[in-house]
């Protein structure tokens, strides 16, 4: 008998016993099984790391090797002293999910959008937790065809995901791809939509998207290294034969670029990009003609970013070209394409960061940001139309939708807050006229928006830079040192986090908490300066701006140290590892979900997905100046002999991002050098991977955990 199982008998030996408690209280149960159960404890195997003459010891690398019985019977260990610890709140969890799963229109779909003749919708069944794909011919009153039934092809999987639906332009034909481990690796298929088979072609390790050239027959699709899983290969596959037989049509050599492949919304051209942080390139083919040699349209430099779109006899570009920090659009003749030959459409601005744009045979959209929010502006090519879409709350997300229609005057776009429901809005930009197609519904009959406030409110960093928090709560929750508050994140590679509305959230704020969002540097809420100000050796500002932000929520009185929470994932768990370790003392818990938190010998591995990709998000550490400005902030080299507030890390044993034994090695060396008593759990799902489950219910289910973790703290009960 291995000492993980004995572990696990000695755990419902005390389990058993403590139900036998009579007449206490739920805290004093609580602490009486704290007391008497032991977490388990890794065993110590010491690891020398040795780069730049700095010596590292890892006692728990060997938590990397997922064969070894003895890595899967600690996790399962670990989730056995989960659920022990936490069999008391079983019962909150299961009616938190069902509260959360009764606000939800089960019988729902999406909002049909028109392609190629065809009217697409996505609708789910009630008790169903899977979507079914669905099209209708011409007009929304003909009959039905059910394209794929994804909860009838999930049966007997655990994890079932399915993802890059593309129809032929016969309409006939349609490509797929399927993951059923949560790995991130696709089997791309074919289906035939008017006799129903699904075609013996099968090609593995795919991105899972593919796009078809003209003749119905001809798909181009992307590979991954099957180690790295890095995107690195563009085949050429026709209809009916074998995958061995498809023409590798582009390899990408440098392995901190990835490639992926797509077709124009014109459909002239297929589209290779390649891409690394800090640089782009892209070549085309004519979709009529897939058997030519792709040409480039700009080669690669470094600092060069674009991205493009086909118009007329022009490509159009967006680009930082000649320090357009915010991004600039440019536009360049198909036939003469290089950089020399671009000219400004909309000219570079140092207050608004323009994120995207979209083309119709009319007008030209395009998507910005400016001081935090989003804008949607619409110009109009034959004229001097130029206008923005009027939004009215103090903070809200808005975003152009799916629009594959190029011949409309019709804009689709989605609006919502996070006291708004979200709504999908078909805008008229000749007459300026709106048609709601669609606004979220809030089953349960309790929820009134005018229940809610939503606020932005600025701290100060220690630098001096001015950060955006933005809250919501219950108007008639009082904000004092007693109120609970949950702070969010995430402030790497870019990504903005927008302010959304969320039924799940509501579960909070009922309860009495305030949800916020930190809008830290490493994001591009307030440009890209603001993300550049949060990479490589200004990473630190990352984590100084969110506990700086927790301070002034602290000071304003709408919490304290004893009520605040934090919530971070993937990246967002390094921000949660590494606030915690400069001042642990903000904070009574903390949620880190899939935990990216052993950055040094992570980007030390070049064999670990992701790696080679990101030294110009987090430095290589092969340099040794990027090695020692990393050590500095680095969670797992950086744990030591202190406090730690409660945690709940999460992770899951197939993720490919970031890698189930960084939470595991994490958790077992906080365990060794805490000084406190607080919880500390980690739970692993043995059967998902970054994105956790696959089916819409099982989801709920992740976040009820959470929440019930957080409430339990606050000892709220159900």
């Amino acid at each position: 008998m291995n000492k993980y199982n004995l572990i696990a008998i000695l755990l419902s030996l005390t389990f058993a016993t403590s139900c036998q408690i009579k007449n206490e209280g739920k805290q004093e149960q609580n602490i009486m099984i704290k007391n008497q159960v032991k977490a388990p404890v890794a065993k110590k195997i010491s690891k020398e790391l040795v780069i730049h003459n700095d010596v590292r010891i890892d006692n728990y690398y060997w938590l990397k090797d997922k064969e070894n019985p003895e890595v899967i019977e600690y996790l399962n260990a670990e989730n056995k002293y989960y659920d022990l610890l936490t069999a008391n709140t079983k019962e909150f969890q299961k009616s938190l999910f069902e509260e959360m799963k009764s606000r939800i229109k089960e019988d729902d779909e999406s909002v049909p959008y028109k392609k190629n003749g065809y009217y697409y919708i996505t609708r789910f069944e009630t008790g169903k937790q899977y979507p079914i794909h669905t099209r209708k011919k011409d007009d929304l009153e003909a009959n039905e065809e059910i394209i794929f039934d994804v909860n009838e092809l999930a049966e007997g999987h655990d994890y079932y995901a399915l993802v890059g639906l593309n129809v032929s332009e016969n309409n006939n034909l349609a490509s797929f791809g399927v993951d059923t481990i949560s790995r991130r690796q696709y089997n791309l298929q074919f289906k035939n939509l008017e006799t129903g088979e699904t075609y013996p072609d099968l090609i593995k390790n795919t991105t899972g998207g593919a796009a078809w050239a003209n003749d119905n027959k001809t798909i181009f699709y992307t590979k991954k290294d099957p180690i790295t899983l890095r995107s690195d290969k563009i085949f050429k596959h026709i209809l009916g034969t074998h995958a061995s037989e498809d023409v590798l049509v582009y390899e990408e050599k440098d392995d901190t670029f990835g490639a992926y492949v797509f077709k124009s919304k014109s459909k002239k051209y297929i589209i290779i990009g390649c891409y690394n942080t800090v640089s782009t390139e892209y070549r085309f083919l004519e979709a009529d003609n897939p058997n030519q040699d792709f040409k480039i349209i700009q080669p690669r430099e470094r600092d060069l970013e674009y991205s493009i779109a086909h118009f007329e006899n022009d490509f159009y570009v967006l680009t930082n070209k000649d320090g357009a920090k915010n991004f600039k659009l440019m536009k360049t003749p198909v036939n003469n394409s290089k950089k020399e030959n671009w000219t400004d459409v909309i000219p570079h601005r140092d207050d608004t960061l323009l994120e995207d744009f979209s083309i119709f045979k009319d007008y030209l959209i395009l998507e910005e940001r400016n001081n935090g929010l989003n804008k949607i502006r619409i110009k109009k090519w034959k004229n001097q139309t130029d206008y923005y879409l009027p939004f009215d709350e103090e903070t809200y997300s808005a975003s152009v939708y799916y629009n594959p229609e190029f011949d409309t005057d019709v804009l689709r776009y989605s609006y919502n807050s996070f006291t708004t429901p979200t709504s999908v809005i078909d805008f008229n930009m000749e007459n300026k006229s709106k048609d709601v197609k669609k606004e979220q519904e809030v089953l349960g009959g309790k929820f009134d928006k005018n229940n809610y406030k939503s606020e932005r409110i600025w701290a100060t960093a220690r630098d001096g830079k001015k950060v955006a928090i933005s809250l919501v709560y219950r108007k008639d929750t009082q904000l004092n040192a007693d109120t609970p508050l949950l702070l969010y994140a995430y402030g790497s590679y870019g990504h903005t986090v927008e302010d959304r509305f969320s039924t799940v959230k509501l579960s909070l704020l009922d309860r009495g908490f305030v949800y916020a969002t930190a809008h830290i540097r490493g994001s591009e809420y307030l440009g890209r300066q603001w993300y550049e100000n949060g990479k490589m050796f200004h990473k630190k500002n990352t984590f100084t701006d969110f506990n700086d932000c927790a301070k002034h929520l602290i000071k304003k009185n709408y919490t304290s140290p004893n009520h605040l929470y934090a919530e971070g994932g993937s990246a967002g768990g390094l921000l949660m590892g590494a606030i915690i370790n400069m001042e642990a003392e903000l904070y009574n818990g903390i949620i880190a979900s899939v935990p990216f938190v052993d950055v040094v010998t992570t980007m030390l591995d070049e064999s670990i997905p992701l790696t080679t990709g990101e030294f110009d998000e987090w430095g290589n550490p092969k340099n040794k100046e990027s090695y020692d400005y990393m050590m500095s902030y680095s969670p797992y080299d950086n744990v030591n002999k202190k406090s730690y507030p409660n945690m709940l890390v999460t992770t899951g044993l197939h993720d490919s991002q970031v890698q189930y034994f960084e939470p595991a090695k994490w958790v077992a060396k906080l365990r060794e050098l805490k000084t406190d008593s607080n919880l500390l759990f980690l739970h692993t799902n043995m059967d998902t991977g970054h994105g956790g489950a696959s089916g819409r219910f099982d989801a709920l289910k992740e976040v009820a955990r959470d929440y019930v973790f957080l409430f339990d703290l606050e000892d709220i009960g159900n």
